[in-house]
């Protein structure tokens, strides 16, 4: 039986988990189509050889521009967005695609997410839900199916139609809140974001990619530049003079005690919010413009 969901894999130096995602896709059925992000330790070749379709890109699109190439690129109804350090336990597919039917209003549906440790990752709020803002902070996890303001852009079943139609994840973010602006945009179009209690899925959580000297400032860069511009799109308070005076300090005492980690660190979330601020974009900080 031919299933109707493609499995959308972006992938930068990730061939320490491709084997086991696209293997776990393999078993219950589901095509992979993974995006390369110009990978530098054999990704593309690697995933070939393991029968998915490989989408190679030229340099690293980033994330949300890597998924919006790989549904483009598949051909079926629905596209099943996956992290490459995520698998899938048997029948977790199965049960997300009898979730779709049962609720055709759904714009996303997510499973739930095991880390290594055995904890159930549940994000209980997003600095852009409409709905369900959760002001108090208080976690209750759910132990069924339900709606929620927010899942992971690491395992997200959607509409390939749908998807296009609102224009995928933003291309302006590199990395980083891309789901949370995705699912706003979801929740404005009416669309229902449903938690899928019984598809369980492994995720390593930031293994992704294999360790590379100044990931960690890259990375907080981007936290720090996504989280302004979504703010400015959405309407909220600007935070980059916030994450700047909360973060300088600390940079400046992890330099003084020779902490180079921490300085990659705060000294990231400091350059990125500076960024926005001189109005530098994300994709001229990864020569995409």
């Amino acid at each position: 039986m031919t299933l109707p969901v493609t499995a959308v894999v972006v992938a930068y130096d990730s061939a320490h988990v491709l084997p086991a995602c696209l293997a776990a896709l393999a078993r219950d059925g589901v095509p992979a189509v993974v995006v390369d992000n110009a990978s530098g330790d054999g990704s593309a070749d690697l995933a070939e050889r393991l029968g998915a379709t490989v989408v190679r890109n030229a340099r690293n699109e980033g994330f949300g521009r890597g998924v919006n190439a790989g549904v483009a690129a598949a051909a079926t109804p629905y596209c099943l967005i996956t992290n490459p350090d995520l698998t899938y336990d048997p029948g977790a597919v199965a049960a997300l695609l009898e979730a779709a039917a049962r609720w055709p209003d759904a714009g996303i549906l997510a499973p739930r997410l095991i880390e290594p440790d055995g904890r159930f990752f549940w994000q209980h709020r997003s600095l852009l839900a409409p709905y369900l803002t959760n002001p108090r902070n208080v976690i209750a996890l759910p132990d069924g199916d339900c709606c929620a303001p927010f899942v992971s852009g690491a395992s997200m079943l959607v509409s390939r139609d749908r998807f296009l139609d609102l224009g995928g994840f933003d291309p302006n973010i590199f990395l980083f809140y891309e789901d949370d602006d995705l699912c706003r945009r979801v929740a404005d179009a009416g669309q229902a974001i449903v938690h899928v209690h019984d598809a369980v899925a492994r995720h390593v959580r930031g293994g992704s990619s294999s360790p590379r000297k100044g990931r960690t400032r890259r990375a907080r860069w981007h936290i720090a530049w996504s989280r302004a511009y979504v703010c400015r799109k959405w309407g909220l308070p600007d935070p980059t003079l916030a994450l700047i005076r909360q973060n300088g300090p600390k940079w400046l005492l992890a330099a003084l005690g020779g902490q180079g980690k921490l300085m990659e660190r705060y000294g990231g979330i400091v350059a990125g919010a500076w960024a926005f601020r001189q109005g530098r974009t994300a994709l001229e900080q990864e020569g995409l413009s």
